[in-house]
Protein backbone atom coordinates (compact mmCIF):
# COMPACT_ATOMS: atom_id res chain seq x y z
CA UNK A 1 0.00 0.00 0.00
CA UNK A 2 1.32 3.34 -0.92
CA UNK A 3 1.91 5.76 1.90
CA UNK A 4 -0.70 8.35 2.77
CA UNK A 5 -0.25 11.49 0.68
CA UNK A 6 1.26 14.37 2.58
CA UNK A 7 -1.38 16.89 3.56
CA UNK A 8 -0.08 20.37 2.96
CA UNK A 9 -1.75 23.06 5.00
CA UNK A 10 -1.79 26.58 3.64
CA UNK A 11 -1.11 28.96 6.47
CA UNK A 12 -2.87 32.27 6.00
CA UNK A 13 -1.53 35.20 7.98
CA UNK A 14 -4.42 37.13 9.42
CA UNK A 15 -3.63 40.74 10.16
CA UNK A 16 -5.03 42.81 13.00
CA UNK A 17 -8.71 43.48 12.56
CA UNK A 18 -9.83 46.93 11.43
CA UNK A 19 -13.48 47.83 11.76
CA UNK A 20 -14.37 50.52 9.27
CA UNK A 21 -16.94 53.16 10.11
CA UNK A 22 -20.45 52.49 8.85
CA UNK A 23 -23.05 55.16 7.98
CA UNK A 24 -24.85 54.38 11.23
CA UNK A 25 -21.65 54.66 13.29
CA UNK A 26 -20.76 57.96 11.63
CA UNK A 27 -24.13 59.48 12.43
CA UNK A 28 -23.88 58.24 16.00
CA UNK A 29 -20.44 59.82 16.34
CA UNK A 30 -21.62 63.11 14.89
CA UNK A 31 -24.63 63.13 17.21
CA UNK A 32 -22.59 62.31 20.31
CA UNK A 33 -20.01 64.98 19.52
CA UNK A 34 -22.65 67.55 18.66
CA UNK A 35 -20.99 68.25 15.32
CA UNK A 36 -22.58 70.32 12.59
CA UNK A 37 -20.43 69.90 9.47
CA UNK A 38 -18.97 73.28 8.58
CA UNK A 39 -19.10 74.42 4.97
CA UNK A 40 -16.20 76.84 5.54
CA UNK A 41 -13.99 73.87 6.48
CA UNK A 42 -15.27 71.73 3.61
CA UNK A 43 -16.55 69.06 5.99
CA UNK A 44 -18.28 66.37 3.96
CA UNK A 45 -17.68 62.95 5.49
CA UNK A 46 -17.34 59.81 3.35
CA UNK A 47 -19.82 57.28 4.75
CA UNK A 48 -19.49 54.44 2.22
CA UNK A 49 -16.95 51.74 3.16
CA UNK A 50 -16.36 50.59 -0.40
CA UNK A 51 -15.24 54.09 -1.37
CA UNK A 52 -12.58 54.45 1.33
CA UNK A 53 -11.34 50.93 0.59
CA UNK A 54 -11.04 51.83 -3.09
CA UNK A 55 -9.13 55.02 -2.30
CA UNK A 56 -6.77 53.16 0.03
CA UNK A 57 -6.21 50.45 -2.57
CA UNK A 58 -5.44 53.03 -5.28
CA UNK A 59 -3.03 54.84 -2.95
CA UNK A 60 -1.33 51.48 -2.21
CA UNK A 61 0.77 52.56 0.78
CA UNK A 62 3.84 50.48 1.56
CA UNK A 63 4.71 49.47 5.13
CA UNK A 64 7.70 51.82 4.85
CA UNK A 65 5.60 54.81 3.80
CA UNK A 66 4.86 57.75 6.05
CA UNK A 67 1.41 58.81 4.86
CA UNK A 68 0.24 62.39 5.34
CA UNK A 69 -3.54 62.46 5.56
CA UNK A 70 -5.09 65.91 5.50
CA UNK A 71 -8.57 66.30 6.96
CA UNK A 72 -9.12 62.81 8.40
CA UNK A 73 -12.40 63.95 9.95
CA UNK A 74 -14.01 61.04 11.76
CA UNK A 75 -11.38 58.55 10.56
CA UNK A 76 -13.10 56.67 7.71
CA UNK A 77 -10.13 56.87 5.35
CA UNK A 78 -7.59 56.61 8.17
CA UNK A 79 -8.97 53.20 9.11
CA UNK A 80 -8.99 52.09 5.47
CA UNK A 81 -5.34 53.11 5.09
CA UNK A 82 -4.43 51.07 8.17
CA UNK A 83 -6.33 48.13 6.72
CA UNK A 84 -4.39 48.57 3.45
CA UNK A 85 -1.06 48.29 5.25
CA UNK A 86 0.09 51.86 5.82
CA UNK A 87 3.13 51.77 8.07
CA UNK A 88 2.67 55.20 9.62
CA UNK A 89 0.06 57.93 9.22
CA UNK A 90 0.33 61.60 10.13
CA UNK A 91 -3.27 62.81 10.31
CA UNK A 92 -3.58 66.61 10.17
CA UNK A 93 -7.00 67.83 11.32
CA UNK A 94 -7.90 71.50 11.76
CA UNK A 95 -11.06 70.85 13.82
CA UNK A 96 -10.13 70.47 17.49
CA UNK A 97 -13.15 68.31 18.37
CA UNK A 98 -12.42 65.86 15.54
CA UNK A 99 -8.69 65.82 16.29
CA UNK A 100 -9.37 64.95 19.93
CA UNK A 101 -11.86 62.21 19.03
CA UNK A 102 -9.87 60.47 16.30
CA UNK A 103 -7.36 58.68 18.60
CA UNK A 104 -10.28 57.25 20.58
CA UNK A 105 -11.97 56.00 17.41
CA UNK A 106 -8.74 54.36 16.22
CA UNK A 107 -8.13 52.71 19.59
CA UNK A 108 -11.65 51.31 19.50
CA UNK A 109 -11.78 50.15 15.88
CA UNK A 110 -8.14 49.25 15.16
CA UNK A 111 -6.58 48.65 18.60
CA UNK A 112 -3.55 46.75 17.33
CA UNK A 113 -2.67 49.44 14.78
CA UNK A 114 -3.75 52.69 16.46
CA UNK A 115 -0.19 53.50 17.54
CA UNK A 116 0.78 53.88 13.88
CA UNK A 117 -1.24 57.08 13.66
CA UNK A 118 -0.14 60.48 14.95
CA UNK A 119 -2.94 63.04 15.03
CA UNK A 120 -2.02 66.71 14.76
CA UNK A 121 -4.51 69.50 15.36
CA UNK A 122 -3.16 71.93 12.75
CA UNK A 123 -3.94 73.87 9.59
CA UNK A 124 -2.55 72.08 6.52
CA UNK A 125 -1.99 75.47 4.87
CA UNK A 126 0.59 76.31 7.53
CA UNK A 127 2.41 73.08 8.34
CA UNK A 128 6.03 72.47 7.38
CA UNK A 129 8.70 69.86 7.95
CA UNK A 130 9.42 71.12 11.46
CA UNK A 131 5.80 70.59 12.50
CA UNK A 132 5.80 66.87 11.67
CA UNK A 133 7.50 64.03 13.57
CA UNK A 134 8.73 62.45 10.32
CA UNK A 135 9.02 63.50 6.67
CA UNK A 136 5.98 62.13 4.81
CA UNK A 137 6.55 60.16 1.60
CA UNK A 138 2.92 60.02 0.46
CA UNK A 139 -0.09 62.34 0.53
CA UNK A 140 -3.58 60.84 0.75
CA UNK A 141 -6.38 63.28 1.41
CA UNK A 142 -9.97 64.33 0.92
CA UNK A 143 -9.09 67.98 0.40
CA UNK A 144 -11.64 70.66 1.33
CA UNK A 145 -13.23 72.01 -1.83
CA UNK A 146 -12.65 75.67 -1.03
CA UNK A 147 -8.87 75.43 -0.47
CA UNK A 148 -7.88 72.27 -2.36
CA UNK A 149 -5.39 73.87 -4.77
CA UNK A 150 -3.69 76.18 -2.21
CA UNK A 151 -3.32 73.26 0.24
CA UNK A 152 -1.91 70.96 -2.44
CA UNK A 153 0.59 73.54 -3.70
CA UNK A 154 1.66 74.44 -0.17
CA UNK A 155 2.28 70.82 0.80
CA UNK A 156 4.25 70.06 -2.37
CA UNK A 157 6.41 73.12 -1.74
CA UNK A 158 6.84 72.71 2.01
CA UNK A 159 7.35 68.92 2.12
CA UNK A 160 9.91 67.91 -0.53
CA UNK A 161 9.94 64.28 0.68
CA UNK A 162 6.38 63.82 -0.64
CA UNK A 163 7.05 61.54 -3.60
CA UNK A 164 3.53 60.55 -4.59
CA UNK A 165 -0.05 61.12 -3.63
CA UNK A 166 -3.73 60.50 -4.19
CA UNK A 167 -6.11 63.36 -3.45
CA UNK A 168 -9.86 63.71 -3.72
CA UNK A 169 -11.06 67.11 -4.90
CA UNK A 170 -14.06 68.70 -6.58
CA UNK A 171 -14.46 67.31 -10.11
CA UNK A 172 -13.87 70.67 -11.79
CA UNK A 173 -10.73 71.24 -9.73
CA UNK A 174 -9.43 67.80 -10.68
CA UNK A 175 -9.96 68.63 -14.34
CA UNK A 176 -7.94 71.84 -13.97
CA UNK A 177 -5.12 70.13 -12.07
CA UNK A 178 -4.77 67.39 -14.71
CA UNK A 179 -5.32 69.59 -17.79
CA UNK A 180 -2.69 69.77 -20.51
CA UNK A 181 -1.73 72.89 -22.51
CA UNK A 182 -4.42 73.81 -25.01
CA UNK A 183 -7.26 72.46 -22.89
CA UNK A 184 -10.22 74.74 -22.20
CA UNK A 185 -9.71 74.33 -18.43
CA UNK A 186 -5.91 74.59 -18.49
CA UNK A 187 -4.75 77.41 -16.27
CA UNK A 188 -2.47 78.55 -13.47
CA UNK A 189 -3.29 75.58 -11.18
CA UNK A 190 -2.40 73.17 -14.00
CA UNK A 191 0.99 74.79 -14.55
CA UNK A 192 1.84 75.18 -10.87
CA UNK A 193 1.06 71.57 -10.00
CA UNK A 194 3.05 70.47 -13.07
CA UNK A 195 6.08 72.31 -11.65
CA UNK A 196 6.13 69.76 -8.82
CA UNK A 197 4.51 66.60 -10.12
CA UNK A 198 2.81 64.70 -12.91
CA UNK A 199 -0.94 64.59 -12.26
CA UNK A 200 -3.44 62.17 -13.78
CA UNK A 201 -7.14 61.36 -13.22
CA UNK A 202 -7.63 58.29 -11.01
CA UNK A 203 -11.40 57.91 -10.78
CA UNK A 204 -14.71 59.55 -9.92
CA UNK A 205 -16.36 59.68 -6.51
CA UNK A 206 -20.13 60.32 -6.61
CA UNK A 207 -21.65 62.85 -4.25
CA UNK A 208 -23.96 60.20 -2.77
CA UNK A 209 -21.14 58.62 -0.71
CA UNK A 210 -20.78 61.78 1.39
CA UNK A 211 -22.69 63.12 4.34
CA UNK A 212 -23.89 65.78 4.10
CA UNK A 213 -24.30 65.35 0.34
CA UNK A 214 -22.35 68.11 -1.50
CA UNK A 215 -23.65 69.87 -4.59
CA UNK A 216 -20.85 68.49 -6.77
CA UNK A 217 -19.14 65.22 -7.60
CA UNK A 218 -15.53 64.56 -6.66
CA UNK A 219 -12.61 63.04 -8.51
CA UNK A 220 -9.38 61.38 -7.51
CA UNK A 221 -6.06 62.73 -8.76
CA UNK A 222 -2.86 60.68 -8.60
CA UNK A 223 0.40 62.59 -8.27
CA UNK A 224 4.02 61.57 -8.76
CA UNK A 225 6.75 64.10 -7.99
CA UNK A 226 9.36 64.94 -10.57
CA UNK A 227 12.20 67.42 -10.80
CA UNK A 228 11.20 70.98 -11.76
CA UNK A 229 12.09 72.19 -15.27
CA UNK A 230 15.76 72.87 -15.82
CA UNK A 231 16.69 76.52 -15.81
CA UNK A 232 18.07 79.37 -13.78
CA UNK A 233 14.73 80.74 -12.55
CA UNK A 234 13.26 79.80 -9.20
CA UNK A 235 9.72 78.71 -8.47
CA UNK A 236 8.53 82.14 -7.31
CA UNK A 237 9.86 83.77 -10.48
CA UNK A 238 8.15 81.19 -12.68
CA UNK A 239 4.87 81.41 -10.79
CA UNK A 240 4.89 85.21 -11.16
CA UNK A 241 4.96 84.79 -14.95
CA UNK A 242 2.21 82.16 -14.76
CA UNK A 243 -0.05 84.42 -12.69
CA UNK A 244 0.46 87.31 -15.10
CA UNK A 245 -0.20 85.16 -18.18
CA UNK A 246 -3.48 83.79 -16.84
CA UNK A 247 -4.62 87.01 -15.19
CA UNK A 248 -6.05 88.06 -18.56
CA UNK A 249 -6.71 84.81 -20.39
CA UNK A 250 -8.12 86.29 -23.59
CA UNK A 251 -5.14 88.52 -24.23
CA UNK A 252 -2.01 87.58 -26.10
CA UNK A 253 1.10 87.01 -24.00
CA UNK A 254 2.50 90.30 -25.32
CA UNK A 255 -0.41 92.15 -23.73
CA UNK A 256 -0.98 89.94 -20.69
CA UNK A 257 2.68 90.13 -19.63
CA UNK A 258 3.08 93.86 -20.15
CA UNK A 259 2.70 94.58 -16.43
CA UNK A 260 5.13 91.80 -15.48
CA UNK A 261 7.72 92.91 -18.05
CA UNK A 262 7.18 96.67 -17.66
CA UNK A 263 5.66 97.27 -21.07
CA UNK A 264 4.19 95.37 -24.00
CA UNK A 265 7.30 95.90 -26.21
CA UNK A 266 9.51 94.61 -23.40
CA UNK A 267 7.25 91.59 -22.94
CA UNK A 268 7.54 90.89 -26.66
CA UNK A 269 11.32 91.15 -26.54
CA UNK A 270 11.57 88.71 -23.63
CA UNK A 271 9.14 86.30 -25.27
CA UNK A 272 11.13 86.27 -28.51
CA UNK A 273 14.35 85.78 -26.57
CA UNK A 274 12.76 82.70 -24.99
CA UNK A 275 11.61 81.40 -28.37
CA UNK A 276 7.91 81.98 -27.62
CA UNK A 277 5.41 83.57 -30.01
CA UNK A 278 4.25 86.90 -28.49
CA UNK A 279 0.84 86.39 -30.15
CA UNK A 280 0.27 83.12 -28.29
CA UNK A 281 -1.90 82.91 -25.18
CA UNK A 282 -1.00 81.53 -21.79
CA UNK A 283 -2.98 78.32 -22.26
CA UNK A 284 -0.67 77.32 -25.11
CA UNK A 285 2.45 77.15 -22.90
CA UNK A 286 3.61 74.28 -20.75
CA UNK A 287 5.54 74.65 -17.51
CA UNK A 288 8.87 74.29 -19.35
CA UNK A 289 8.09 77.29 -21.57
CA UNK A 290 7.09 79.43 -18.59
CA UNK A 291 10.32 78.40 -16.84
CA UNK A 292 12.35 79.29 -19.91
CA UNK A 293 10.75 82.74 -20.12
CA UNK A 294 11.37 83.42 -16.43
CA UNK A 295 14.97 82.26 -16.83
CA UNK A 296 15.59 84.77 -19.66
CA UNK A 297 14.47 87.63 -17.49
CA UNK A 298 16.36 86.33 -14.42
CA UNK A 299 19.57 85.99 -16.43
CA UNK A 300 19.29 89.54 -17.77
CA UNK A 301 18.71 90.96 -14.30
CA UNK A 302 21.80 89.21 -12.95
CA UNK A 303 23.96 90.85 -15.62
CA UNK A 304 22.76 94.36 -14.85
Amino acid sequence: MSPEPEVRRRVVAVGPEVKLLSPVTIRELVGRLGIRPLKRLGQNFVIEQGTVRRIAALAAPDPGDVVLEVGPGLGSLTLALLEAGAGRILAVEIDRVLADELPLTLADRAPALADRVTVLNADALRIGERDLPAPPSMLVANLPYNVAVPVLLHLLAALPALARGLVMVQAEVADRICAAPGSRVYGAPSVKVAWFAAARPAGTVPRTVFWPVPNVDSRLVALRRHDPPAGSAGREEVFAVVDAAFGQRRKTLRAALSGWAGSAPEAERLLRAAGIDPAARGEALGVAEFARLAAVRAAERRTL
